[in-house]
């Protein structure tokens, strides 16, 4: 990150050397595991050693473009975890076997993945610990990143302030400002100091994309690149498949703990909203007690923080995300992915439809058995609690890469580990 000028908590693990210190320890270790682990006669010293040498470039020239890509805080900066170091990992590879250079593969992919790990974090930890102190020149939609926690925000009256006591300036950058704004603009940027556009920075410091209206200026195209998502519905297929067959036993042995615990089926059925608005019909373990007859059918269909009507196993199954497993039905059939926005039961998506506008861009692409609004928001039923979490879809939908795939997946395991978000 380029705010070598910060300080205060979680600072240092911004700073270069603290990157570069923990990137190498993290090749390190797989290097000492194998040789304490081999015998002599099985590893290369030698070529160890050499391929810890190799990886250590390839870490040196990843956290260059990591440093000179992440320029916005926040989500951004995790997102850029994985291009800089696939790319100078996979230039190292490429000319490793060009060159027809031998070399250790464990040790060069357990080095890739540790230092993923580590970066992720790395950004992670300083995004918690630090509080950034930003100008915000006022006009245009500065009232918007005001509202935003975890910044110390000082709205500008005149370009005047001293740099020395921001860390960063912001503003909208679509108006046209005042010509002596523009002149301190140009003298913060001249002087090292990020100059950030406010609706860039207010999605990536919350990971929001805010309901405006649907046009090129707010989503830069309103459908997700179509070849990802391609190559993404295949291999959701292909992963589906793989984990059918070690979970079967596993799933099988739970729908008879379920008829055990409560009357009723194992596998609860559900008519919910999918992709590209077609309702298809999905599956989970039923955690909760049948709603009694005559019940509002708008209400059964929302789950409440502690609701009743949830059973002493279906607790633990909604806790640990168990409960989603028999989805993968659903992804094997392409009604679903493994990540995306979480569908919603189609009474109540109308409902929010009717309320919200644009409710229903968010099946532009298949509903998933996690998300990006699931891992920073959790559960929630209420109009205005949709309304917000159409704001991480929404995000999830702008930025839909393979690289906010791999943070909502860190994410998810550690929900699940949490507990937060698992209502």
């Amino acid at each position: 990150m380029n705010f070598t000028f910060i300080q205060g908590p979680g600072s240092r693990f911004l700073r270069l050397r603290y990157q570069l210190a923990g990137a190498f320890i993290a090749i390190f270790i797989p290097y000492l595991l194998i040789v304490l682990t081999s015998s002599p006669e099985s590893v290369s010293i030698y070529l160890l050693t050499k391929t810890l040498f190799f990886s250590m470039l390839a870490t040196i020239l990843g956290v260059i473009l990591f440093r000179s890509l992440s320029q916005y805080p926040g989500v951004e900066a995790n997102a850029y975890t994985l291009p800089s170091f696939g790319i100078s990992f996979g230039l190292l590879l490429a000319i490793l076997i060009l060159a027809r250079f031998p070399y250790s593969r464990m040790l060069l992919f357990s080095s890739f993945g540790l230092i993923i790990i580590w970066f992720m974090f790395v950004n992670t930890i300083a995004n918690r610990r630090r509080i950034l102190t930003i100008g915000v020149v006022p006009g245009g939609d500065h009232e918007l990143i005001l509202g935003v926690e975890g910044v110390r925000w000082i709205l500008l009256d005149a370009p005047e302030l001293d740099t020395a006591a921001i860390h960063a300036v912001t503003a909208d950058l679509r108006i046209d400002l005042a010509p002596e704004w523009d002149r301190w603009l140009a003298d913060c940027a001249l002087l090292g100091i990020p100059v950030y556009h406010t609706k860039h920075l207010a999605e990536s410091l919350t990971g929001m994309v805010q309901l405006e209206h649907l046009s090129e200026n707010s989503f830069g195209t309103l459908a997700p690149v179509s070849a990802f998502m391609t190559i993404k519905h295949l291999m959701d297929w292909l992963v589906a498949a793989i984990a059918m067959l070690f979970l079967l036993p596993l799933m099988a042995a739970l729908c008879i703990a379920v008829r055990l615990d409560s009357p009723g089926p194992a596998i609860f059925r559900q008519t919910r909203m999918g992709y590209r608005g077609v309702p298809f019909t999905v599956y989970k373990f039923r955690t909760m007690h049948a709603a009694p007859t005559g019940a509002s059918t708008l209400h059964a269909a929302k789950t409440q923080s502690e609701d009743s009507r949830i059973t002493r196993i279906g607790s633990f199954l909604r806790r640990s995300r168990i409960d989603e497993l028999p989805q993968i039905v659903n992804i094997l059939k392409g009604e679903m992915s493994w990540i995306g926005p979480r569908p919603e039961a189609r009474i109540l998506s109308e409902w929010y439809e009717g309320e919200i506008p644009f409710y229903r861009y968010r099946h532009i692409v298949r509903p998933g058995i996690t998300g990006w609004a699931q891992v920073n928001q959790g559960h929630v039923a209420e109009v205005d609690e949709v309304r917000n979490k159409l704001f991480f879809d929404f995000y999830y939908i702008k930025n839909y890469s393979p690289w906010i795939d791999l943070l909502i997946v860190s994410k998810t395991v550690q929900t699940v580990l949490t507990g937060f978000g698992a209502k």
